[in-house]
């Protein structure tokens, strides 16, 4: 039975979907400014194993997220950069799809822009007007928090608490401090007609019109970062429900933050690590390891340091299936399937329980993590004991073994690939190309062109281009 902590109780419950078999989920994404960073990775990572343990589990899964491609911060940037809105919009957006192909995220099955929406958004803001929810003033339309019965049940506080401790500029159009923008009117930028005059969305209704279009009044799974549960999703919840008169998300699901120093990272304060800076050190394989080492409700600190430990500690469990694939690689003795019952053949099933019951209990890839590492302990101590023996019986449990082990590893999203011959290792490759450059000048310096273009033809022949720069030569991979 899988349980899940559902923020709007604040306790696990049992998942049940509005429709059996089938699970809609809307993650917020990005305002799209600027590349992704660390923290934006750890979402998208969350999300797709939460994803991919669901489809695993045999549900047929829609999984939407959104881009915010319109809002005074890409303005801002985009007159820093020198582009329109909407190219640097598309610039950033292409960037985290890019990025999120290094780190084994699955996209989602849509992603909705404001831009494409505001027809939706529009209705819904007239809609919540004539409803008594919202109104209009010099141009803004904002929601009246006064008038929704359940506001602050997401967050636990009620509407005197978050009074009493509000730090809001004072804005004469508000009936209420707290009364949040639905509709903004724009003067110096471009916006989209409306009843109201020229404007643009507020944040929240962009998400709650573009997820009920997509998967109806009432979802499955809304998640976010813990950092959204207030004001994004309980404004959210507030004029969704005001809207249509139902119950707007059953499942709310919120993940940790990435903190640097005990500090959350965030691009608003300048202490965050881009995805494509912490690439350069780490592969996309290990910071997602990194990440998964923490229930994704809990916050997590970020390093270097950790990020070392992390990747040492993967490494194990690469070299586990590396060992199982090289013995599955030999020839074996033909011998009759007569030791299945040795204690190894249970151990496939016994790590396949004990992940399927983490993963149940709120998604804990922490814990699932630790199962994999003793999965790969039992298969070193397997393999390492006196009473192995490569024959036809011992080679069927450990196919079994294999195929357990890479079925519960692609859940997490990670890859135990095998190292073969075709498979370029940096760190052997780029030594050898530079030895190999070295002798190429000299030959040059000595007049000796004939050996020096062999050594460019033979590279070029596989796939290394030679750049006679003033700086000397360089290479790269001319991989097509």
């Amino acid at each position: 039975m899988l349980k899940v902590y559902n923020t709007l109780t604040g306790q696990k419950e049992e998942f049940k979907p509005v429709e059996p078999g089938k699970v809609k989920m809307y993650v917020c994404g990005l305002t799209v400014q600027n590349y992704s960073h660390i923290g934006h990775m750890r979402s998208a990572i969350n999300y797709d194993v939460i994803r991919r343990y669901l489809e695993y589990l045999g549900y047929q899964v829609d999984y939407i997220s959104n881009f915010t491609d319109i809002n005074e911060k890409i303005v801002k940037r985009a007159k820093e950069e020198e582009l329109s809105p909407a190219d640097l919009a598309a610039k950033y957006s292409a960037a985290f799809l890019t990025d999120i192909q290094q780190f084994n995220v699955k996209p989602a099955d849509k992603y909705l822009k404001v831009s494409e929406n505001i027809d939706q958004i529009i209705e819904m803001v007239s809609t919540l007007i004539k409803k008594g929810f919202a109104y209009e003033k010099n141009g803004n339309v904002y929601f009246s928090v006064e008038s929704f019965a359940g506001y602050g049940k997401l967050s636990g506080r009620t509407l005197a608490e978050m009074q009493a401790g509000a730090r809001i500029a004072v804005n004469q159009d508000k009936h209420n401090p707290l009364d949040f923008a639905l509709w903004k009117k724009v003067e110096s930028e471009k916006g989209w007609p409306s009843p109201w005059g020229e404007g643009w969305p507020g944040w929240h209704i962009e998400c709650s019109a573009m997820s009920m279009k997509r998967l109806g009044a009432t979802f499955d799974i809304h998640g976010g970062g813990v950092d959204l549960i207030f004001p994004h999703h309980e404004n959210e919840i507030a004029q969704s429900e005001a809207y249509s008169g139902r119950k707007f998300v059953n499942y709310w699901l919120h993940n940790g933050t990435v903190n640097l120093s005990g500090e959350k990272m965030s691009k608003s304060q300048g202490n965050f690590f881009t995805s494509r800076e912490v690439l350069k050190e780490f592969s996309g394989q290990e910071i997602r390891y990194f990440l998964l080492t923490r229930h994704y409700h809990s916050p997590i600190d970020f390093s270097y340091e950790r990020l070392a430990e992390a990747a040492n500690s993967l490494q194990r469990l690469v070299n586990a299936r590396q060992l199982l694939a090289k013995i599955l690689e030999l020839d074996i003795e033909k011998a009759p399937l007569t030791n299945l019952d040795n204690e190894f053949a249970k151990i496939p099933a016994l790590k396949q329980t004990d992940f399927k019951s983490a993963m149940s209990d709120d998604f804990n890839t922490a814990e699932a993590i630790g199962v994999l590492h003793d999965f790969a302990g039992e298969i070193n101590k397997y393999l390492n004991s006196n009473e192995f023996k490569l024959t036809e019986s011992n080679f069927t449990i450990l196919e079994k073994a294999e195929e357990v082990m890479l079925e519960l590893a692609e859940i997490l999203g990670l890859k135990f690939e095998v190292e073969n011959a075709v498979n370029i290792d940096e760190r052997l490759t780029t030594p050898l190309i530079s030895l190999l450059l070295e002798v190429r000048e000299t030959a040059r310096s000595e007049k000796n062109w004939e050996l020096a273009d062999l050594i460019r033809d033979r590279l070029k022949e596989l796939k290394i281009e030679i750049k006679d720069t003033p700086h000397g030569p360089d290479w790269e991979f001319d991989i097509e």
